[in-house]
């Protein structure tokens, strides 16, 4: 507990050195387990692709239309 407790000469009024102290200590893993379900099957990244690929392929179906 001696760790958490700040000396009377540094008192922090908002308290943000704790707030870090806990951000540390908790590290990475408690975000990586919020962002985990939304990256693990590819998301976004896999829509994005699928929507150039389909853009392109209205694109060339329109010029080779449009040049027949």
């Amino acid at each position: 507990m001696a760790e958490n407790q700040v000396p009377q000469g540094n008192h922090d009024p908002a308290g943000s050195t704790q707030m870090f102290r806990a951000f540390v200590d908790e590290g990475p893993q408690g975000r990586r387990q919020q962002t985990a379900p939304a990256s693990s099957g590819g998301g976004p990244r896999i829509g994005l692709i699928i929507g150039v690929v389909v853009a392109v392929a209205i694109v060339a179906a329109v010029a080779w239309l449009a040049l027949k």
